[in-house]
């Protein structure tokens, strides 16, 4: 891939950001930062800018964690299905049991 330079806004300053990525993916991350650091902002009394950022990027973190957390229990549960229709495939190809379709 082509590097290339996109000039996103976050939270008010432009950024020259230099990436392989897909422009539009760049865009989209930046105006989602840019929604974590307002509302991070918002809950905030100061106007601080790296105050801002940190709250914004502790609270992506969270998300990240979350997100993970949530990704190895659906993992977990895909696995027992698959384990729970191996040992159905098993049962039928060993004339065990029959399965009504």
């Amino acid at each position: 891939m082509t590097t290339r330079v996109v000039t996103v806004e976050i939270h008010g300053q432009r950024y020259a950001v230099r990436s392989d990525l897909d422009q539009a993916y760049i865009a989209e991350l930046a105006a989602y930062l840019d929604q974590k650091m307002r509302l991070a902002a918002d809950e905030l009394s100061s106007a601080d800018s790296l105050r801002i950022a940190i709250i914004a990027a502790l609270n992506l973190a969270d998300e990240l964690y979350r997100a993970r957390a949530d990704g190895v229990g659906v993992e977990g549960r895909v696995l027992e299905k698959a384990a729970e229709i191996e040992r159905l495939v098993d049962a039928v190809l060993s004339g065990q049991q029959r399965i009504a379709v």
